[in-house]
């Protein structure tokens, strides 16, 4: 595959959006079939998407598996849903099914459907005379300044928090903390609390708490998220118990103010649409994972998923695994600290095996901040593979803007990476170069701008 702008220290790296493309030409120049998919979530809410593969039996029975799997997981992450349906080829859905059967190479991210909608997960076929119609929804989300707001970011890193009065934060604090590798929620519920007060303490009163969290929420509740994993593994009960109300129960603590929970990535999108004045936004964040959020031409939230940091953004079967979902090329190894300590060895840079992730980033972005050429080719390689991811995400979210935002993307090599992906779609996708332009806000705003964003989620009742 001959890309325009290189992944310098990831010779093998296929971008989806490059594959996509080529694969959509061969079955045009070969004339192939429509296959439509469908996925149902909460609510009987439907997402629909529709493409042309080649027609069964035609050679070519494998390249279309193979593409189409990485299409429905793409859409599975980023749209959401319990039930996957296959309208058209009934080749094609019969090894989709496999896959995503007990015991088939998609079981994780049908187990984990599952327990995110509360409903058995399936894969039906239909003829494409039948294909599912959409049914979607929208509601408007945050902007709301008035009074005295507790902002809150929980990140597996760190975890961040302002007080915000009249839309102005008057203070705002980071800490470091290490939510993933405690099994016991009371660690959550005290860090949390800790951060919740000290905000407090800067504001004459708390009218309303606005809270921005990795992971699955529906309902203000923590249906799964990667900070409560040890948690959710080895202390199921106390996940059930604790974990899933774990920000209404602090709230109501804090004097039963409102409160409003979302997924960070749908805030990093909140947080762009407010700072721009615009619609059409796709929020990135880089940190302890990928984060993804959407606010539409409306301005508001659709209710999708978002999960960017399990949408496949390489092809190549021999890129580095995700330890959770076991899968290959996925984002989160492509947008977060893992990626920078992923190309570290390649880049000739040795970090100490017992250091924390956290740590190994700060390595590195000490040795950009002293000019290091190793660790610029790290981030020009991220750029790289942004730039295209970019251009991928474009083929199933309307975007006009994307704000890249998370502690990956601080300093001079955030300015790098930046620089890079800007650089592919001028090259490589000029057509959507003019379409799309991607920001990286200022220091401040990179590092804290969720936590004043989330603190405008909630409403307060007059």
């Amino acid at each position: 595959m001959k890309l325009k702008v290189n992944a310098p220290l990831d010779p093998g790296f296929m971008p989806m959006a490059v594959v996509y493309r080529d694969f959509e030409a061969a079955v045009k120049a070969e004339g192939g079939e429509k296959l439509t998919i469908g996925l149902e979530r909460n609510n009987g809410l439907v997402s629909v998407f529709t493409l042309d593969v080649f027609k069964d039996g035609t050679g070519h029975d494998e390249e279309n598996h193979a593409f189409v799997e990485r299409i429905v997981k793409t859409l599975l992450w980023v749209r959401g849903g319990y039930k996957i349906i296959i309208a058209g080829s009934k080749l094609i859905a019969d090894q989709i099914k496999a896959d995503y059967a007990e015991g088939g190479i998609r079981a994780f991210d049908s187990e984990f459907m599952s327990g995110v909608y509360e409903a058995p997960f399936e894969v039906v076929h239909v003829p494409f005379a039948e294909a599912p119609v959409a049914n979607e929804t929208a509601a408007p989300v945050g902007r709301h300044l008035d009074g005295c707001r507790i902002g809150f970011d929980a990140g597996g890193s760190d975890r961040k928090v302002s007080a915000v009065v009249e839309g102005e934060a008057t203070y705002s604090e980071e800490v470091v903390w290490f939510p993933k590798l405690q099994n016991d929620p009371q660690y959550h519920y005290d860090g949390i609390m800790s951060a919740m007060k000290t905000a407090a303490s800067k504001m004459p009163r708390v009218d309303a708490i606005g809270v921005s969290t990795a992971g699955v929420v529906i309902g203000n509740r923590i249906m799964t998220s990667s900070l409560f994993l040890k948690v959710k593994n080895e202390n199921p009960e106390a996940f059930e118990k604790v974990v899933k109300n774990i920000y209404t129960d602090i709230a109501k603590e804090l004097g039963n103010v409102p409160i409003e929970v979302a997924n960070d990535g749908d805030v990093t999108a909140l947080a762009g649409a407010m700072d721009l004045g615009d619609t059409n936004v796709l929020g990135v964040a880089m940190g302890t994972s990928e984060a993804g959020g959407y606010v539409d031409g409306n301005g508001n939230i659709t209710g999708w998923l978002n999960e960017l940091a399990f949408v496949p953004a390489d092809f190549n079967k021999e890129a580095m695994l995700d330890e959770w979902s076991g899968d290959y090329g996925c984002g989160v190894k492509y947008f977060s600290q893992d990626s920078v300590i992923k190309l570290a060895p390649a880049a000739g840079i040795e970090l100490d095996e017992k250091a924390s992730p956290a740590e190994k980033l700060k390595v590195v972005q000490g040795l950009m901040a002293q000019g290091d050429e190793r660790a610029a080719k790290i981030y020009e390689t991220i750029g790289a593979y942004f730039g295209y991811a970019v251009a991928y995400y474009a083929i199933f979210y309307d975007i006009k803007h994307v704000l890249l935002m998370g502690r990956v993307s601080s300093g001079e090599g955030g300015s790098i990476l930046h620089k890079n992906a800007q650089k592919v779609l001028a090259e490589e996708f000029p057509e959507l170069a003019k379409k799309i332009t991607i920001h990286l806000p200022d220091e401040s705003s990179r590092r804290v701008g969720q936590s004043i964003a989330a603190a405008s989620l909630p409403a307060i009742k007059k």
